[in-house]
Order: structure tokens, then C-alpha cells, then sequence
């Protein structure tokens, strides 16, 4: 999202975090701008059994927890390591000046925060949709559309079928049903447990 370098000069700090990990919980202040350099990330809503309600998978180069650093109320999600992790952060009053006197900046986090709604609205619209096929198959093809949590080089989907269930608030033996009917029905490939598009 923002340039490593950029952050940097701005007093950034990288921090390791381990697998499961909590970077931040929901319902706390922010006190950071997070970007995460390395492994991967879940931001998450928990209920009262424990059970994850997947927001989002954040990779590489993009940024977690901004919502707060614009509104000033908590974290609408809790942030855990998904693997060994290595985040940047930078103080919110810093950022908030580097926003200021870095215009394009300002404007990449409203085109981020624009896509991210899009996707809510998705997944909020798969999920009144009630057919497990029809969702999976469009969060999908979202994902290949918008190059996001599908390997570039061999559309491997990054998700598990556990993720995608806890993204769409179905069950995973429905997930696992729905994909092993789009392979039947030449959607997407399975090779080795492995699901590609």
C-alpha cells in the first residue's frame, strides 16, 4: 500500500509476530498504521463460541486496521497472524501527517476502502442469497477478477475451503459439497486437496 521506504523515513518500525499471534482486538483503540511485509493475516470477528467470521485475508503490501486511523472509533475486527508474520507500523499522528503532505496517498486509501466495501457488499449479498453454489462461485470469480487470495502464476485458490466457510457464514461440509460440484461441473480443478480456478 504504502512505499516500505516511505514508511521508513517517516519512523516506521518492523515487528515480527507469530502464527496465531493477536495483532490487535476488536473493540480496542488504534494506536498504528499496520502494513504487513511478510505471511499472511486474518481479520476477523469472533463470537461468544469462538467461532471466526473471516473479514478479510490481508497479504503482503497491503495495509490492516485502517478504519480507525479515519474515524476515530475502535478496531471493527480482531487481526491474527495466520503464519509467522512481519508487520510495519507507523504511529497514528505520523500518518496522519504523511497523508496530509502526501496527497496520492490520501487518495489510494479511499480507492482501498471503496474496494473493500465493494467486497462487503458481495459477500452481504451472496449471504442473503442462500445458495452455497451460486456464493462460492461468485466470491471466486471475485477473487480472480481482483487478483486477490489466488496465486498469480497457477490460480490456486490461497484459501481454505475452513476460510472460505468462515467468509460466506456457511458450514464447511457445504463448502466442501459446492467446490467438489463446480469441479463436476468444469468450474474450477482439484488437484491434490488443492483447489485452482
Amino acid at each position: 500500500m504504502i512505499d516500505i521506504d516511505t514508511l521508513l523515513a517517516w519512523g516506521a518500525a518492523y515487528k515480527k509476530v507469530a502464527a496465531n499471534e493477536v495483532i490487535f482486538n476488536e473493540g480496542t483503540c488504534s494506536q498504528f498504521y499496520y502494513q504487513l511485509v511478510s505471511g499472511t493475516v486474518r481479520w476477523v470477528n469472533i463470537n461468544e463460541e469462538g467461532k471466526e467470521f473471516l473479514q478479510v485475508m490481508i497479504e503482503p503490501g497491503e495495509c490492516f486496521g485502517e478504519l480507525p486511523l479515519f474515524d476515530g472509533q475502535p478496531f471493527a475486527a480482531t487481526a491474527i497472524a495466520n503464519e509467522d508474520a512481519v508487520i510495519i507500523r507507523l504511529h497514528c499522528s505520523t500518518f496522519h501527517q504523511l497523508i496530509k503532505e502526501n496527497p496520492e496517498i490520501h487518495f489510494a486509501f479511499s480507492k482501498l476502502l471503496a474496494e473493500r466495501l465493494r467486497f462487503k457488499f458481495l459477500i452481504l449479498k451472496e449471504m442473503a442469497n442462500h445458495n452455497p453454489e451460486h456464493s462460492i462461485s461468485s466470491l471466486l470469480s471475485y477473487f480472480k477478477q481482483t487478483k486477490k487470495n489466488i496465486c498469480p502464476k497457477c490460480n490456486k485458490i490461497k484459501l481454505t475451503r475452513q476460510q472460505i466457510a468462515d467468509m460466506t457464514g456457511l458450514r464447511v461440509e457445504t463448502v466442501i459439497r459446492t467446490i467438489k460440484s463446480l469441479q463436476q461441473k468444469g468450474q474450477l480443478t482439484i488437484d491434490k486437496g488443492k483447489v485452482y480456478c
